[in-house]
């Protein structure tokens, strides 16, 4: 108690932040994300530990998260089974209240180790409120169950690091160990800390003077890793199978992680696996985090440099120095770290968010050190008061843009020219807190089904269970319900929208609008209708800048409801996306319905927007197109093993003079010569291309799809995503590569441009595969 009455503002801060939490839980929605890692990361573990069995031991080693480990989330499940949580709302808004007590702990260590630095109850207040109000933190600890606890684990064992180090006891170090043991079970990057406490041990070993004491640097040393290592692997169960073997794979993971996709940065896509740009992770800091912090940060970044120019000879003994650096080196070093191993980080600085801590204190260090080169109590009380001062404006911007703090952004970027931020940065990446806008919708159509495609784990935020049920993900465009469009693409929502669409934006862009499509793609049908279009097929093509609107007039519902296909050839193939330039053209295929007005292209790449409509009998489809010049374009429609139509034209309306391949002539020319492979159809070569032939096929012969795995010569041909397999998966339906040709069927497929070393194809169904080949691809080496 008496502990407690000397820290009475900690507990005070901490109740503050606990009710504004509980007052605004249900404010920050449910993403995509809740239910994949309760299941993934926190039940398969639980399950397999309780032997249910192999089935548990194949969704534990499964991709994706089969690295992460478990000692967040499983407590968590743990939790929600003693108190009896099943319904999925309850299920996710459980969770994140958990998260979101332990995101406040965390603010509790940071204290405890402020004070432990500097023995300043103030200073670490100060440090404990700017820990918790990190705007965009803030919100990741109520549905971010991975990098909240990861960043407040990381701040734990920084203290149990200072802490053994201050006491050099065996007990100590021990603890240590387990702390960074579960450190590095919730992420591997948490072997940093494990390296640099080694390290620190090892300047620990040349400095020490007796012998007597060298062994105890030794055993401490010796046992600190033992118990993390141990640690570790006791709470990694997908570990205990072949530890050394799934470890090489979790070191492997840090610059391949299966789950890619692109990024946008200053205005530039790259892909995931290539690796981030060395100012990928600085620049996203220094635009989402409080200008203040950022000035603290630097000043004892600064303190501690001149420090160490000053006394060298300190940065390697056990002291408060040579912990200011190792918080100083964290950042650079890790950094360094995800540049070199081309670490596939995406979505800001999010997997980062641990560095929050090592830049805390640093901040701590620079406050403390402007406070103790100031001469005069009052002049170091208004040092104090500018820090609190800096904490007040961060409380007023959250509370300005709540519930999107999440997407919070300080001066350093472009706040105010209007979709500035949408077309340099990735804004919606979790699609939270939709809840106000679902509100309005259900506000202005009390009764009826509504088609909203936010997807259903969003609408779970919706209280009432009649609300919920009243949305439904497809447009059914034969029935008279209102047909809403929730656009997840916040760069679509920057384009003129018809009266009564619902927006949310933040500063001055958009980040969530819920159209009616009757009234949008009606300004577009009659815009097009306007203008003579591109070229005239089963669908008119007509082009405004950069959108292309398909049109047919007097269609019924499944002529609006059938894949399109879309493929672009740029007039430089450097223009294209890293993995599609080995194939000269980027492939934007899209189905109405599944993408309607949402995200487009493989891979979640989220720059092309596509919609539909059907209005008065006529159907209307929207495309944007991407932002590099286009040479040619090739499109159509196709079901089944079946192109229904398709057209070929340049932007400026000319239609392309060559055909599409006459596929009579690819069947006389393959069977001139020998092929490489027979079975249901005979595989033959030509150059670089693949030719498939069947006499006398039907059309369920077609009707399967065909993979094509092809093997290089050299493993560095493939693209980065590809690698881990080592192979390229070109998988192909024949309604987009082949014809019947006088009831013979032939397709052809391009080849990349790498040598190859082997080829495997066949097709396959729902019962498995039909038929399959291998085969050595002649002149291999070349």
């Amino acid at each position: 108690m008496k502990r407690l009455r000397r820290h009475w503002a900690l507990a005070a801060t901490v109740a503050v932040f606990l009710l504004a939490g509980a007052l605004t839980l249900h404010d920050y929605g449910i993403t995509w994300a809740d239910a994949r890692h309760q299941r993934a990361i926190g039940r398969v573990p639980l399950d397999y530990l309780a032997g249910d069995g192999e089935r548990a031991f194949e969704q534990l080693v499964a991709p994706y998260d089969r690295h992460y480990g478990a000692a967040f989330e499983a407590p968590l499940v743990l939790v929600e089974r003693l108190f009896g949580l099943e319904a999925e709302r309850d299920l996710a808004f459980g969770r994140h209240l958990l998260t979101h007590l332990f995101f406040l702990a965390g603010g509790a260590v940071c204290y405890a180790l402020v004070y432990r630095l500097f023995g300043n109850r103030l200073l670490a207040l100060i440090a404990a409120v700017l820990f918790l109000l990190h705007p965009r933190i803030y919100a990741h600890s109520f549905f971010n169950s991975k990098d909240a606890p990861f960043l407040v684990m990381f701040t734990l064992s920084l203290w149990l690091v200072h802490r053994a180090f201050r006491r050099n006891t065996l007990a100590a170090f021990v603890l240590c160990g387990v702390g960074v043991g579960l450190l590095v079970n919730l992420r591997i990057m948490g072997l940093l800390l494990f390296a640099a406490v080694l390290v620190l041990r090892a300047l620990d070993l040349l400095f020490a003077g007796e012998a007597d004491h060298r062994g105890r640097v030794l055993l401490t040393a010796g046992s600190f890793a033992l118990a993390a290592i141990l640690t570790f692997h006791a709470s990694m169960p997908v570990l205990w199978t072949d530890p050394a073997g799934r470890f090489a794979e979790m070191i492997r993971e840090l610059g391949s992680h299966p789950y890619t996709v692109f990024n946008l940065f200053r205005g530039d896509w790259f892909y995931s696996l290539d690796g981030p740009p060395f100012a990928y992770a600085p620049v996203w800091a220094g635009i989402t985090t409080p200008p203040a912090m950022l000035l603290l940060a630097l000043g004892g970044a600064v303190a501690l440099a001149w420090r160490g120019i000053r006394q060298p000879r300190e940065l390697l003994r056990n002291g408060p120095l040579r912990f200011g650096f190792l918080l100083l080196a964290l950042p650079v070093v890790t950094t360094v770290v995800i540049v070199l191993l081309e670490n596939a980080i995406f979505h800001s600085w999010r997997h980062l968010y641990f560095l929050h801590a090592p830049l805390l204190l640093l901040a701590m260090f620079g406050l403390h050190w402007l406070a103790a080169s100031l001469c005069g109590r009052w002049m170091r009380a208004g040092v104090y008061v500018l820090a609190g001062a800096g904490a007040a404006v961060v409380i007023v911007s959250m509370v300005r843009i709540h519930p999107y703090e999440a997407n919070y952004f300080n001066a350093l970027a472009d706040r105010t020219t209007p979709e500035r931020l949408l077309v340099r940065y990735d804004v919606l990446y979790w699609e939270h807190a939709v809840g106000d806008v679902l509100g309005d919708v259900l506000g202005d159509h009390p009764s009826g089904r509504l088609s909203l495609d936010l997807g259903h784990p969003r609408k779970r935020v919706l209280p009432s269970r009649a609300d919920r049920v009243r949305f439904v993900l497809t447009a059914d465009f034969r029935s008279g319900q209102p047909n809403f469009s929730g656009i997840r693409d916040t760069r679509a929502c920057s384009a003129p929208l018809p009266a009564g669409t619902y927006v949310r934006r933040l500063y001055a862009n958009t980040l969530y609008c819920v159209v009616d499509p009757v009234a949008y793609f009606g300004d577009i049908r009659r815009a097009a209708r306007a203008g003579e279009p591109l070229v005239r097929s089963a669908f008119d093509i007509h082009r405004d800048g950069r959108t292309l609107t398909y049109l047919r007039d007097g269609c019924a519902p499944e002529d609006i409801t059938t894949r399109f296909f879309l493929h672009v050839d740029p007039v430089d193939v450097r223009d294209l996306p890293g993995y599609r330039r080995q194939f000269g053209f980027d492939n934007l295929d899209f189905h109405p319905l599944s993408d309607t007005l949402g995200n487009s292209g493989t891979l979640g790449v989220p720059r092309f927007s596509t919609g539909a409509a059907r209005i008065d009998g006529d159907c209307v489809a929207t495309v944007l197109l991407p932002d590099y010049p286009i040479a040619r374009i090739r499109t159509g429609q196709y079901a089944a093993a079946d192109v229904l139509w398709e057209v070929e034209f340049t932007l400026d309306g000319g239609v392309v003079a060559d055909e599409p391949p006459d596929y009579a002539d690819a069947r006389r020319a393959a069977l001139a010569t020998a092929p490489l492979a027979r079975s249901a159809f005979a595989v033959y070569r030509s150059g670089r291309e693949l030719t498939y032939v069947r006499d006398g096929c039907s059309a369920g012969d077609a009707a399967a799809r065909f993979f094509l795995h092809v093997v290089p010569v050299a493993e560095g041909d493939l693209p980065p995503h590809r690698r881990e397999y080592g192979f390229d998966n070109l998988d192909f339906s024949f309604a987009a590569r082949g014809s019947r040709v006088a009831g013979n069927c032939v397709a052809v497929v391009p080849l990349p441009g790498y040598p190859i070393a082997a080829v495997r194809t066949g097709q396959y169904d729902a019962a498995g595969s039909r038929w399959a080949v291998e085969f050595a691809f002649p002149d291999a080496g070349r």
